[in-house]
């Protein structure tokens, strides 16, 4: 039976991943945004792209969808709000895994999804308050600091495992922090090598003209 839950979380949590926000919008006005700048199917693209209002509601977007899949997986494990039970945690564990690669590499758009950012943000939080503190404020300082949405990116992506361990979290919420951060890097390889090339473009929202 736990088993099959599991399938059932992993599959879930990967659709519900799947749903693209950037796409839905970019196309209500007209375009898609995969043909457009970076090509990325995420809120920094969106916003570079279309300007701050429709990247808020993709970035809105994402970060409900991680949730809700790693509730579903939380809940369906057994999970209680304020007892994080271990069969809970596995839940936790697997929605989120499930929930990024789905965002990251959705099957109903060619797999071409986004950098796993928002996604990952919401993974921190679940993971652990303080988790989540130090991966937005990782990304908050790096980003201004450097004037690139993918430095601060990355800095927040190494600050989830980070503060997991200094935190002690229990083994399944671990093991997240370092999938969720393996995955947001990966996703970011082409920005790391145009970073060491020093050919990364600063960041800027695209205004009304």
């Amino acid at each position: 039976m736990t088993v099959l839950k599991f399938v059932l979380v992993v599959l879930a949590a990967y659709l519900i991943g799947s749903v693209s926000f950037s796409i839905w919008i970019s196309r209500l006005m007209g375009n898609d945004i995969r043909e457009h700048g970076s090509g990325n199917a995420g809120a920094t693209n969106m916003t570079r792209t279309f300007g701050w209002g429709p990247g808020l509601l993709t970035l809105a977007g994402d970060m409900v969808k991680a949730l809700t899949g790693m509730l579903l997986g939380y809940f369906m494990f057994g999970g209680e709000f304020g007892d994080p039970g271990a069969l809970g945690d596995w839940g936790l564990m697997a929605g989120g895994m499930a929930v990024i690669l789905g965002h990251c590499f959705p099957f109903t758009y060619d797999f071409r999804g986004g950098k796993g950012v928002a996604t990952g943000g919401i993974i921190s939080l679940m993971v652990h308050p303080i988790v989540g503190a130090a991966v937005f404020g990782s990304f908050i300082v790096f980003a201004l600091l450097s004037k690139k949405v993918s430095v601060g990116s990355i800095c927040g992506a190494l600050a989830i495992t980070v503060a997991a361990i200094l935190v002690h979290v229990n083994t399944p919420r671990l093991l997240l922090s370092i999938f969720a951060m393996c995955v947001v890097i990966i996703q970011h390889r082409e920005n790391i090598k145009r970073l060491l090339k020093g050919t990364e473009p600063d960041f800027h929202a695209k205004t009304k003209e």
